[in-house]
């Protein structure tokens, strides 16, 4: 089998592929931007098309068997309604023409007598326009996707750890029915490999109805958090709601607003075609943000709603330093002429007698802080004076990663409300060496970021201070 995936540089189209692949489908990748996949480790082993549903699709759909339709302008400028049906008519013509077996395409879930939004009303128009034509068309409509990137997994990620109280719409308590997206994926598979006649709308969803109230209890209860307080209130319009998530979360007003506009709509499934054809789903609620937090914990987020090719994600979009993640950094970078092992050596002396170089008063204050709530203080100093070694504690952090002469990380095991880190990248170059230092900050909650902009003016004595200093005594030292 052969199959073209449109949106191979999207998020779920880019985690399609490699599954696939996995199933011995032979995969051609549209997309717009080829440099996006340079990336990916299944890049080789694709063939990939430059181009976009909107133009000439004879190479693209040249001898396939079945195409994948991703393609979603949600947000992308004022007539992204009209253009996605222009472009869906043009997708459905070339695919006659070529003679597509089959079009696989993502819709959401909605009843069309519902008063649909404009989201999930342009949804449904694709899929029509796509089933138009001769070519076999399986529509999987799906609600809320749980998984690590999703968009609709970081609204819900960051509105739930920013906000121990919300104030909400009356949506949330309106039912939906969330599916996790291993079991999209699985899904989408299995409709390429249907008998022949299996075609129309067929909804999927998880294993679990719940209102959106009751899904925020879920992850907060998923993610350690105490519970959050909802105060519905009936005045809160769409327009306010969409702003007030592009504030708190990564997801740009432009894409919140029609995806707030949708949660008035009930999205859960009608029937039971997805289970006879292809089999129940495989995860429940919590056991999809179980997962999603799991990659997002290890920084294993192979794709994001952002890889998409919309307005809101393209360069000159200034996306807050935050988007995509709950890491907040503080960057220094500095150039020596000492070479990389002798500048490490004098790096890994940090603590104990040593000290901080810069601000000493804070770190004996931040560790005394450290002893009263609890922590281990500066008291431990070190193991040895010079040597060091994964595992050793320094002052209150411990090493947790060392490959010399190029790269220390230590973690915070002092009391913080979240993950704290301290790492140094050094590479040799033409002039001699280059040092990057980052603090790195996984906040847990609203405390958590209260807790990193609280301390962001003592970074700007601290950190500086810090890579000066070892610098300073390594040049001292070597030359």
């Amino acid at each position: 089998m052969r199959a073209l995936v449109t949106g191979a540089s999207g998020y779920v189209g880019g985690r399609l592929v490699p599954r696939l692949l996995e199933d011995g489908v032979t995969v051609r990748c549209l997309v717009r931007t080829p440099a996006k996949l340079t990336r990916s480790a299944w890049i080789d082993d694709v063939e990939v098309v430059p181009g976009s549903v909107e133009g000439p699709l004879d190479a693209a759909l040249a001898d396939v068997d079945v195409a994948y339709y991703l393609i979603h302008g949600i947000g992308d400028g004022p007539d992204w309604i009209a253009k996605e049906t222009r472009d869906a008519e043009n997708f459905r013509r070339a695919a006659d023409a070529a003679g597509v077996r089959r079009i696989v395409y993502l819709g959401g879930l909605g009843q069309d007598d519902d008063g649909l939004s404009a989201h999930l009303s342009s949804r449904h128009a694709v899929g029509a326009e796509l089933a138009r034509g001769s070519v076999e068309v399986i529509e999987l409509r799906a609600a809320v996707i749980i998984g690590s990137g999703s968009a609709s997994f970081e609204m819900l990620r960051y509105l739930v750890e920013v906000l121990p109280i919300m104030v909400t719409p009356r949506w949330v308590t309106t039912r939906c029915q969330p599916i996790a997206i291993a079991d999209v994926l699985t899904y989408l598979v299995a409709a390429a490999h249907a008998p022949d006649g299996v075609r129309g709308v067929i909804d999927i969803g998880g294993a679990d109805v719940v209102s959106y109230a009751e899904m925020m209890a879920i992850y907060a209860a998923e993610a350690g958090l105490r519970r959050r307080i909802l105060i519905p209130v009936p005045v809160l319009s769409p327009r306010l709601s969409s702003h007030w998530v592009g504030l708190v979360t990564p997801v740009p007003s432009s894409l919140a607003r029609p995806l707030v506009d949708s949660l008035v709509n009930e999205v859960v499934v009608r029937d039971d075609r997805a289970v006879t054809l292809f089999g129940p789903p495989r995860h429940g609620l919590r056991d999809a943000v179980r997962l999603a937090l799991a990659a997002t914990s290890r920084r294993a987020v192979t794709t994001t709603f952002s890889d998409a090719d919309l307005a809101p994600f393209r360069a000159d979009a200034a996306d807050p330093s935050w988007a995509g993640g709950t890491e907040l950094h503080d960057v220094r970078r500095a150039r020596t002429h000492v070479t990389p092992d002798e500048f490490f050596t004098v790096l890994c002396e940090l603590g104990g007698t040593r000290g901080w170089y810069s601000g000493e008063w804070l770190w004996r204050v931040r560790g005394l802080i450290d002893r009263a709530w609890g922590g281990p203080g500066l008291r431990r100093g070190r193991r040895h004076p010079h040597d060091l070694r994964v595992g050793d504690h320094v002052d209150f952090w411990r090493v947790e990663r060392l490959e010399a002469p190029h790269h220390l990380t230590l973690h915070a095991e002092m009391v913080v409300p979240g993950d704290a880190w301290l790492e140094w990248r050094v590479d040799a170059d033409e002039a001699g060496t280059r040092i990057t230092q980052r603090a790195r900050f996984r906040p847990r909650g609203l405390g958590g970021r209260l807790y990193w902009y609280a301390v962001l003016p003592f970074h700007g004595v601290v950190f500086p201070g810090l890579l000066r200093g070892v610098v300073r005594d390594a040049e001292r030292r070597y030359g």
